[in-house]
Protein backbone atom coordinates (compact mmCIF):
# COMPACT_ATOMS: atom_id res chain seq x y z
CA UNK A 1 0.00 0.00 0.00
CA UNK A 2 1.32 3.32 -0.94
CA UNK A 3 1.57 6.19 2.16
CA UNK A 4 -0.43 8.94 0.81
CA UNK A 5 1.52 11.56 2.67
CA UNK A 6 5.11 10.27 1.14
CA UNK A 7 3.58 10.30 -2.20
CA UNK A 8 1.99 13.42 -1.29
CA UNK A 9 5.32 15.24 -0.17
CA UNK A 10 7.24 13.52 -3.05
CA UNK A 11 4.60 15.04 -5.50
CA UNK A 12 4.80 18.50 -3.59
CA UNK A 13 8.35 18.03 -3.96
CA UNK A 14 8.46 17.88 -7.51
CA UNK A 15 5.77 20.60 -8.09
CA UNK A 16 8.68 22.65 -6.09
CA UNK A 17 11.66 21.25 -8.23
CA UNK A 18 9.30 21.98 -11.81
CA UNK A 19 8.77 25.82 -10.38
CA UNK A 20 12.28 26.50 -9.38
CA UNK A 21 13.20 24.64 -12.49
CA UNK A 22 11.58 26.91 -15.01
CA UNK A 23 12.37 30.28 -12.90
CA UNK A 24 15.89 29.27 -13.33
CA UNK A 25 15.30 28.74 -17.39
CA UNK A 26 13.11 31.85 -17.99
CA UNK A 27 15.78 33.69 -15.64
CA UNK A 28 18.22 35.38 -18.17
CA UNK A 29 15.87 35.73 -21.20
CA UNK A 30 13.10 37.48 -18.57
CA UNK A 31 15.92 39.81 -17.97
CA UNK A 32 16.61 40.33 -21.98
CA UNK A 33 12.84 40.73 -22.44
CA UNK A 34 12.52 43.36 -19.24
CA UNK A 35 15.13 45.59 -21.00
CA UNK A 36 13.04 45.87 -24.09
CA UNK A 37 9.95 46.63 -22.07
CA UNK A 38 8.60 42.80 -22.89
CA UNK A 39 7.81 39.86 -21.28
CA UNK A 40 7.35 36.35 -21.27
CA UNK A 41 3.80 36.42 -23.48
CA UNK A 42 6.22 38.17 -26.42
CA UNK A 43 9.02 35.32 -25.92
CA UNK A 44 6.16 33.07 -26.21
CA UNK A 45 4.69 34.52 -29.28
CA UNK A 46 8.19 35.68 -31.16
CA UNK A 47 9.44 31.66 -30.70
CA UNK A 48 6.12 30.45 -32.62
CA UNK A 49 6.69 33.12 -34.66
CA UNK A 50 10.41 32.18 -35.93
CA UNK A 51 9.46 28.38 -35.54
CA UNK A 52 6.29 28.67 -38.17
CA UNK A 53 7.17 31.84 -40.56
CA UNK A 54 3.87 33.10 -41.82
CA UNK A 55 1.83 31.42 -39.42
CA UNK A 56 -2.05 32.75 -39.79
CA UNK A 57 -2.73 34.67 -36.51
CA UNK A 58 -5.62 31.55 -36.08
CA UNK A 59 -2.88 29.16 -35.92
CA UNK A 60 -0.69 31.07 -33.40
CA UNK A 61 -3.88 31.39 -31.31
CA UNK A 62 -4.53 27.29 -31.24
CA UNK A 63 -0.65 27.11 -30.69
CA UNK A 64 -0.63 29.29 -27.66
CA UNK A 65 -3.70 28.65 -26.65
CA UNK A 66 -4.95 31.79 -25.46
CA UNK A 67 -7.93 34.57 -26.73
CA UNK A 68 -8.02 36.71 -29.40
CA UNK A 69 -8.17 39.37 -26.50
CA UNK A 70 -4.90 37.91 -24.73
CA UNK A 71 -2.99 37.71 -27.76
CA UNK A 72 -3.46 41.52 -28.61
CA UNK A 73 -2.11 43.77 -26.87
CA UNK A 74 1.44 41.67 -26.31
CA UNK A 75 1.36 41.35 -30.56
CA UNK A 76 0.28 44.64 -30.79
CA UNK A 77 3.29 45.89 -28.56
CA UNK A 78 5.65 43.62 -30.85
CA UNK A 79 3.75 45.18 -34.39
CA UNK A 80 4.68 48.54 -33.03
CA UNK A 81 8.21 47.37 -32.29
CA UNK A 82 8.93 46.09 -35.83
CA UNK A 83 9.84 42.71 -34.06
CA UNK A 84 7.28 40.81 -36.37
CA UNK A 85 5.78 42.05 -39.70
CA UNK A 86 2.02 41.27 -40.74
CA UNK A 87 1.04 40.59 -44.17
CA UNK A 88 -2.67 39.68 -45.65
CA UNK A 89 -3.11 36.28 -46.73
CA UNK A 90 -2.27 35.48 -50.83
CA UNK A 91 -5.10 33.74 -51.15
CA UNK A 92 -7.22 35.23 -49.03
CA UNK A 93 -6.76 38.73 -47.76
CA UNK A 94 -8.87 37.81 -44.40
CA UNK A 95 -6.13 36.08 -43.09
CA UNK A 96 -3.24 37.81 -41.47
CA UNK A 97 0.10 36.24 -41.50
CA UNK A 98 2.67 37.04 -38.84
CA UNK A 99 6.69 36.21 -39.45
CA UNK A 100 9.80 37.94 -37.81
CA UNK A 101 11.57 40.96 -39.07
CA UNK A 102 15.34 41.01 -39.23
CA UNK A 103 15.16 42.59 -35.44
CA UNK A 104 12.61 40.03 -34.32
CA UNK A 105 14.68 37.24 -35.42
CA UNK A 106 17.67 38.41 -33.44
CA UNK A 107 15.89 38.81 -30.52
CA UNK A 108 14.32 35.32 -30.81
CA UNK A 109 17.88 34.39 -31.13
CA UNK A 110 19.49 35.91 -28.23
CA UNK A 111 16.69 34.57 -25.98
CA UNK A 112 16.52 30.97 -27.19
CA UNK A 113 19.88 30.65 -27.25
CA UNK A 114 19.99 31.77 -23.35
CA UNK A 115 17.49 28.83 -23.14
CA UNK A 116 19.39 26.26 -25.47
CA UNK A 117 22.53 27.13 -23.80
CA UNK A 118 21.12 26.41 -20.08
CA UNK A 119 18.87 23.42 -21.13
CA UNK A 120 21.77 21.74 -23.46
CA UNK A 121 24.08 21.92 -20.12
CA UNK A 122 21.66 20.51 -18.03
CA UNK A 123 20.98 17.69 -20.51
CA UNK A 124 24.22 16.95 -20.84
CA UNK A 125 24.67 16.90 -17.46
CA UNK A 126 22.24 14.18 -16.88
CA UNK A 127 23.19 11.90 -19.72
CA UNK A 128 21.44 10.13 -22.50
CA UNK A 129 19.32 8.49 -20.16
CA UNK A 130 18.49 11.12 -17.74
CA UNK A 131 17.46 13.33 -21.20
CA UNK A 132 15.19 10.42 -22.36
CA UNK A 133 13.11 10.38 -19.10
CA UNK A 134 12.78 13.94 -19.18
CA UNK A 135 11.75 14.28 -22.69
CA UNK A 136 8.97 11.11 -21.66
CA UNK A 137 8.13 13.30 -18.68
CA UNK A 138 7.81 16.53 -20.57
CA UNK A 139 5.77 14.69 -23.72
CA UNK A 140 3.24 13.36 -20.91
CA UNK A 141 2.71 16.24 -19.51
CA UNK A 142 2.30 18.12 -22.22
CA UNK A 143 -0.03 15.74 -24.25
CA UNK A 144 -2.12 15.66 -20.58
CA UNK A 145 -2.51 19.61 -20.88
CA UNK A 146 -3.68 19.19 -24.30
CA UNK A 147 -6.03 17.09 -23.37
CA UNK A 148 -7.36 19.58 -20.14
CA UNK A 149 -8.00 22.71 -22.75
Amino acid sequence: MVDVSKREAQLRDAIELFYFAYRAFTAEPDRMLAEQGLGRTHHRILYFVGRNPDIAVNALLAVLAVSKQALHAPLRKLLEGRWIAVRADAHDRRFKRLRLTEAGKRLEARLTGAQMRHLGTVLAAAGDQGEAAWRSVMRAMSARGSRML
